[in-house]
């Protein structure tokens, strides 16, 4: 649960319109669960507006061949690790040092944790120039860094597999 909210709204909910899909994946909204399939391809949903200080809770289900991520202070409503904030899903990624937990090319996790084939909570929290994550309670990202001030936040779906979200919170900060 978000600290010192009790329960801030869903993003990516279906029929919200603050969302688009963009890319080859396909996204299914089931109940509360929100699905990326993908087969050699890349897929996202993206906020339609940005974000600059926030706290961002989410669960999530990767099979086990899927690349997925969070990307949060995107500059554009495209993906790149370099325009955005990367945190990755990914336990089996090539270069561990991306695996689950990390911000891809800027910092690796902090702690190993294995993620596939059950539901999972990341918390993600961006205030100022820092970045920090816990996957289920344990902390795998502590990022300070000025390039990306605020922007768009997307959910990925990448390669070939399905990843699922649900319980997407988001908690604005005021400065």
């Amino acid at each position: 649960m978000l600290v010192g909210c009790s329960s801030p709204p869903l993003l990516f909910e279906e029929g919200s319109g603050d969302w688009q899909a963009s890319g080859d994946a396909d996204w299914t909204v089931n109940g509360a669960a929100f699905t990326g399939r993908v087969n050699d391809g890349v897929g996202f949903v993206m906020t339609e507006r940005p974000y600059t200080d926030f706290e961002l809770e989410l669960e999530f289900y990767p099979d086990s061949t899927v690349n997925s991520g969070v990307f949060i202070r995107c500059k554009e409503q495209e993906l790149s690790f370099t325009d955005c904030y990367e945190l990755n899903i990914w336990d089996q990624h090539p270069q561990q040092e991306n695996r689950t937990g990390a911000v891809v090319s800027r910092a690796t996790p902090l702690t190993q944790v294995e993620t596939i084939g059950r539901w999972n909570t990341y918390r993600i929290k961006a205030e100022g120039n820092r970045i920090r994550a816990w996957i289920n309670g344990k902390p795998t990202a502590d990022l300070v860094d000025e390039e990306l001030a605020g922007g768009y936040i997307a959910l990925q779906a990448s390669g070939t597999g399905e990843v699922r979200f649900r319980g997407v919170r988001l908690l604005r900060l005021g400065r």
